[in-house]
């Protein structure tokens, strides 16, 4: 039975095949389509899927939308009712995308796929959150909490995961929403909705929580662990261009231009930026304002969560959590979950936003609604497109690169070992692409972790963004409790994910300076089951003895991840990468 998801129209759309209840493939259309956040209907990242099945659309069993459209549009029609005429103008941009688009989903999708109406399915969207976490983990029995901004009403679920079921017991509704108020922040702090709340969580520990007061303000704990927004302070349930009020201005001050240059004490002036204004230190005391908010805002989210949390009696659920949702991508909030709760086993699956609900999605269908045992667990994160030298060598000679071909890749490996300790940035492009946000060893940028001047280096030549904003280190899986301050662990986990983050050991500070944020680190976890990344760092740990290497998303600012060799060729043309491991190939920009 195939059975294919689909998430689109309101975040990251995406595609995901499952085939008797074993995923087959699954990809976000921003990565085929290379249009970043790419929310519109999957063409591309379905196509993909069925490639890789070997199958047409009208053969597929069932399609499943990882939402209810109507449910949500009547929260949208309810919402403008309530707040008229406040949200007239609501309604009027709501109305354009949904009377031409949203509301017609299930007609689209039996156009676009050649499949009848009694083949097309609509999931819950906090359902699908939950399914795509507790039945890709490998848990029995797990309590599931969702966050994210909004669903169709929900903004937060607790449900309980037992065998080859999942029962919603609690939820919290909009407007009251952790994912929203995190959003509202990422707004006043001059960053893009749905893509700068990763840059919030890095500006944090540039700042220090003094405004908590006032963030509470806005949103608030109940006795029971939930929390309530205060309406006031917010204008996302009655416009769609501002998320938060004059009172909220009032509250907080004018909001911090987009276009301005992030710095303070602490994260120092890049070279990078150029010169220094003439009002530096005006700029740089009015950026520790914002970074003083940034902390506040996430140490109130952290403890709103932990707050729910540890509500949950973990011990009914054998000790084990899984969550999904936006909210589950603040790695800084994963890692203190088993020190500040009882639960002891923690599984998030890599694409725990919006894009990951078309996995979720089919996976509630085959296996709640069509009553079929679980058979998977998805203890890795490659589902995405695979190239093979043919194609790679087709791409090179659109260009005009130097390059070696390396028939053994253990040689290739040692080339890049070597150009690592010789301080080079290199691209790495191998095997199947990764599902979800984080580049994981096969589509990314690597870099010496030991140079202390490396994270300028990387972002100066190649990703051109904020200097607070921290680079990964991925660490082979038998050395992760040697260099930082957790357990090796068996079982899947969200070191493997890169969504935890974890303290760096005292005696390995300095000895990783480039991936240390603070004495922190976003880390992953490299499984021998990974085994050209794994001997990759292996080779690199025999050379320096550091088992660990900088690793980082291969695109540039505003771009997707590359996906295809052209992608990874264009973006070394473009950037200040050194060299380029594509496939079995080494290109270089400079001739010998």
């Amino acid at each position: 039975m195939y059975v294919l998801g689909i998430s689109a129209y309101f975040h990251d759309a995406s595609a995901a095949l499952f085939k008797n209840g074993e995923l087959i493939a699954a990809i976000e259309e921003e990565k085929l389509s290379r249009i970043k956040h790419d929310y519109s209907f999957p063409e591309n990242a379905i196509d993909f899927c069925l490639k890789e099945a070997n199958i047409l659309s009208n053969e597929l069993n069932y399609v499943v939308f990882y939402e209810k459209p109507f449910i949500k549009f009547e929260r949208i029609i309810k919402t403008a009712i309530w707040g008229f005429p406040k949200t007239f103008k609501l309604f009027q941009d709501s109305m354009r995308g949904w009377l031409f688009d949203k509301l017609w989903i299930s007609t689209t999708i039996q156009s676009k796929l050649n499949v009848s109406r009694d083949k097309i399915v609509f999931s819950n969207h906090h359902l699908s959150h939950a399914a795509s976490s507790y039945y890709c983990s490998p848990f029995n029995k797990a309590a599931i909490v969702t966050f994210d901004g909004v669903g169709e009403w929900a903004t937060t679920t607790i449900s309980e995961g037992n065998d080859d079921e999942i029962t919603m017991e609690k939820e919290i509704k909009f407007p009251h929403s952790l994912g929203l108020i995190y959003s509202v922040f990422t707004a006043f702090l001059g960053f893009e909705i749905n893509e700068g709340e990763y840059k919030v969580m890095g500006m944090a520990p540039y700042g220090k929580p003094i405004y908590i007061d006032k963030v509470k303000k806005i949103i608030s704990s109940n006795s029971d662990g939930s929390f309530s927004v205060n309406t006031d302070y917010i204008s996302y349930h009655y416009s769609t261009k501002n998320s938060y009020s004059q009172k909220f201005v009032k509250l907080f001050g004018e909001s911090r231009e987009p276009d301005k240059l992030f710095f303070t004490e602490m994260t120092k002036y890049p070279d990078y930026f150029g010169d220094k204004p003439s009002d530096y230190k005006q700029q740089e005391k009015a950026n520790q304002y914002y970074a003083d908010i940034a902390a506040s805002i996430q140490k109130v989210t952290e403890e709103l969560v932990i707050n729910l949390l540890t509500q949950i009696p973990a011990n009914e659920y054998d000790y084990n959590l899984c969550i999904a949702g936006g909210v589950a991508l603040n790695s800084v909030i994963n890692g203190m979950i088993k020190k500040k709760t009882d639960f002891k086993n923690i599984y998030i699956q890599p694409s725990a936003g919006d894009g990951g609900g078309a996995i979720g999605g089919a996976l509630s269908f085959i296996i709640d609604g069509q009553k079929n045992k679980r058979n998977f667990v998805m203890n890795h994160a490659f589902w995405g497109p695979e190239f093979y030298d043919k194609d790679i060598r087709n791409a090179i000679d659109k260009y005009d690169f130097e390059y070696t071909y390396f028939e053994n890749k253990s040689q290739l490996q040692d080339q890049i070992v070597k150009d690592l300790v010789n301080n080079k940035v290199i691209g790495l492009f191998q095997n199947k692409m990764e599902w979800g946000p984080r580049a994981l060893g096969n589509r990314s940028i690597i870099a010496n972790p030991t140079n202390e001047k490396m994270k300028d280096i990387v972002n100066s030549k190649i990703k051109f963004r904020e200097p607070y904003r921290p680079f990964a280190p991925s660490v082979l899986e038998d050395k992760i409790s040697t260099i930082f301050e957790e357990p090796e662990n068996p079982e899947v986990n969200p070191n493997d994910f890169m969504l935890n983050v974890v303290k760096v050991k005292k005696e390995y500070i300095n000895k990783i300076p480039a991936v240390s944020h603070l004495g922190t680190a976003r880390v992953q976890t490299v499984r021998k089951s990974n085994k050209d990344y794994y001997n990759l760092i292996k080779k690199f740990e025999n050379k320096t003895n550091i088992p660990v290497i900088l690793n980082t998303s291969f695109n540039v600012k505003g771009e997707p991840i590359v996906c295809s060799p052209l992608d990874a060729l264009n973006t070394f043309s473009i950037s200040g990468l050194d060299n380029l491991a594509l496939g079995n190939y080494y290109l270089s920009k400079n001739k010998e």
